[in-house]
């Protein structure tokens, strides 16, 4: 009898949970997010219920959201582990296989102030020390703007688009079908990947990272080992008309640690460096590991240019280099 009871609680129990614990974005709406009739209006709302609630998604409706509705240039969206974020609705599917990211834009972003980049948030989103169970999926990432000070690897002079930390733990966040255009920074103003004594080595499958413009280094993505590893996945992206100094599409940075990211399906493409590394730029004046690991059977690199002069690509260093296409990688050593 007692055993009848239990399953016959348990059953009761089991009808009464949602079978997907779903919280519905969309822009301008008013709800509790229990629906798309019901949605939220607040991304940051829907953020810290997600953290209450295991294995929820939050599914958002095209529209354009931002971290803060303050002038506040600190706020980010901070993605908690475990935490899936997936945009491209129009505000009715009932899958997201039924969604059209590429027509229902989602953007996050960074202009919080006036139409002047000067005021926007330092970095759109925020990851520290979260797996790859963190998922976002379907957003554009725009108009964040890391102009402030700082040593090397502040957030507020890098990762404008998104800063991923693994200070002394891991941070390896799934990235897919995503757009970053469009943002400033001092270093890494796509993304900024920082391992600091830890592992911050990102999934990106199917991403773009498209005119984003770095003072310094890394115009679309800077990956600092930092004494630890930054080595992020990237499998069939694309990175185009991105500008920097140094690592126009990318560069990678050692620092006491490894920085071997491993690439492909992805194209590089009208890249411009000020000076060295249009597409990527492995800066080896630091003790440790820097390369690339590049399938060059099923990468592209095309119309990618220097200021200084033409690059010449390398699997050692600048010394007696030689020319794989118009791959435009460097090698800086400590020499």
């Amino acid at each position: 009898m007692k055993q009848t009871n239990l399953l016959t609680v348990l059953t009761i129990l089991c009808f009464a949970l949602p079978a997907q614990a779903q919280i519905f974005v969309q822009h301008g709406a008013t709800g509790n997010g229990s629906s798309w009739n019901n949605a939220l209006g607040d991304l940051q709302e829907a953020i810290q219920l997600a953290q209450q609630r295991s294995g929820a998604q939050i599914w958002v409706a095209m529209g354009k959201y931002t971290p803060t509705r303050t002038g506040d240039r600190n706020a980010s969206f901070n993605i908690p582990d475990g935490v899936v974020l997936i945009g491209g609705f129009a505000g009715h599917e009932t899958s997201p296989s039924q969604r059209d990211w590429r027509n229902n834009l989602t953007v996050l972003s960074g202009e919080i102030g006036s139409p002047s980049l000067d005021d926007n948030s330092y970095s759109v989103v925020y990851t520290r020390n979260v797996s790859s169970a963190t998922i976002l999926d379907g957003f554009v990432i725009t108009a964040g703007t890391a102009n402030g000070t700082g040593i090397k690897g502040n957030p507020r002079r890098s990762g404008a688009g998104w800063y991923n930390d693994g200070s002394d733990g891991y941070s390896n966040p799934s990235i897919r079908n995503c757009l970053f255009v469009n943002n400033y920074g001092r270093d890494g103003a796509g993304m900024y990947n920082i391992a600091k004594n830890g592992v911050a080595s990102p999934r990106l499958e199917n991403c773009q990272f498209v005119n984003n413009h770095a003072d310094l280094d890394g115009g679309a993505m800077f990956n600092n080992g930092s004494f630890g590893i930054s080595s992020p996945v990237i499998t069939n992206c694309l990175f185009e008309e991105n500008e920097a100094s140094y690592g126009a599409g990318m560069i990678n940075l050692a620092e006491g640690g490894e920085s071997r990211p491993v690439i492909a399906h992805t194209i590089f493409t009208r890249n411009l460096s000020y000076v060295r590394g249009s597409s990527v730029y492995n800066n080896r004046e630091y003790d440790g590991i820097c390369d690339a690991d590049i399938d060059y059977a099923t990468c592209v690199f095309s119309e990618n240019n220097d200021k200084v002069g033409n690059t010449v690509s390398s699997t050692v260093n600048n010394e007696g280099a030689y020319r794989r296409g118009n791959s435009e990688i460097v090698y800086k050593t400590g020499n």
